[in-house]
């Protein structure tokens, strides 16, 4: 038609952004519109081709294909991007000294068995080295938080978390644990072992297209949660491991460095009918006053 403007990119944004801004709920309004221009932006920003469109859609559905009740490939994915350190970060307003967050991963498996101090989390034939954790849980003046709980779950020496992996016992190296009067917790498991993130799947793809490595520095996880306080997902990590520097999910941080140290203690073994030397880590969580938050997403064997 003679006269006709020709539809620009810039036009389809500006239409787009219009079709959603009636949204009701103001943060919805606000997340929709600020996605549309980040998607709209990226699409521009790369020249992004057609072609290129439909192998990104295919990627997300093998995405979803691959996930399950055992893998949740989405948030693997938003783990190797830097994503879920960035909204844990933004939303970090502890004060210095607390215990700081990282990523929950993928393999979270809720409903670990409660154990007493000292119990053996280590429920496998041969799991790993032996390894003594102990410390307290305390507030940010130093106060000590009685009958706070910690969840806690690792892999084993073969790199995988139980639920992963059917040789393991039933939440083999999962455990949740309580503090006593004076905020004391101390367990045995096993010394972590840097292990691999999965690779079969698309977030492997991904690695491979970035020229990037899939191995995670060992590490324990924790979720610490008293009444009161602000529950922490977060895990430790060893501080020689050889990966310290270069984490696949990028959550390590200064402030999460521990050490393991071996120790000949035969009377502590014997007492507790474990083989000697083993390996011991001390550490002290450091909580503040707030909510106690829950978490929606959890594994499955």
């Amino acid at each position: 038609m003679d006269g006709a403007l020709k539809t620009t990119p810039d036009m389809i944004t500006e239409i787009v952004l219009k079709s959603y801004e009636n949204a009701p709920d103001p943060r919805m309004n606000l997340i929709l519109q600020e996605l549309i221009k980040a998607l709209h932006g990226f699409a521009k920003a790369v020249e992004l081709k057609p072609d290129e469109l439909l192998a990104a859609t295919e990627f997300l559905t093998r995405t979803g294909h691959i996930s399950d009740a055992k893998r949740h490939e989405f948030i693997l994915m938003s783990d190797v991007l830097g994503l879920t350190m960035l909204v844990e970060t933004m939303n970090d307003d502890l004060p210095e000294g607390a215990f700081e967050p990282s990523v929950l991963g993928p393999f979270y498996r809720e409903g670990s068995p409660e154990i007493a101090h000292y119990d053996n989390i280590s429920r496998g034939d041969n799991d790993g080295l032996p390894a003594l954790v102990t410390g307290h849980v305390l507030d940010i003046d130093g106060a000590p938080v009685g009958n706070a709980l910690l969840d806690i779950w690792q892999t084993n020496n073969n790199g995988l978390y139980e639920n992963m992996d059917d040789n393991q016992p039933d939440y083999n190296l999962r455990g949740q644990l309580r503090t006593d009067a004076d905020g004391n917790f101390a367990f045995w498991t096993v010394k972590p072992e840097a292990y691999p993130i999965p690779t079969d799947g698309p977030v492997g793809d991904l690695l491979e297209a970035g020229a990037r490595h899939n191995m995670r520095p060992a590490h324990i996880h924790f979720i610490v949660s008293a009444p009161g306080f602000k529950s922490i997902v977060s895990e430790l990590f060893a501080r020689e491991d050889q990966y310290i520097e270069g984490d696949a999910v990028f959550g390590v941080k200064d402030s999460l460095l521990v050490d393991f140290v071996e120790a000949d203690e035969p009377e502590t073994a014997g007492t507790y009918d474990m083989p000697n030397p083993f390996w011991r880590m001390h550490y002290d969580f450091v909580l503040v006053p707030g909510d106690r938050a829950t978490h929606s997403f959890s594994t499955s064997r």
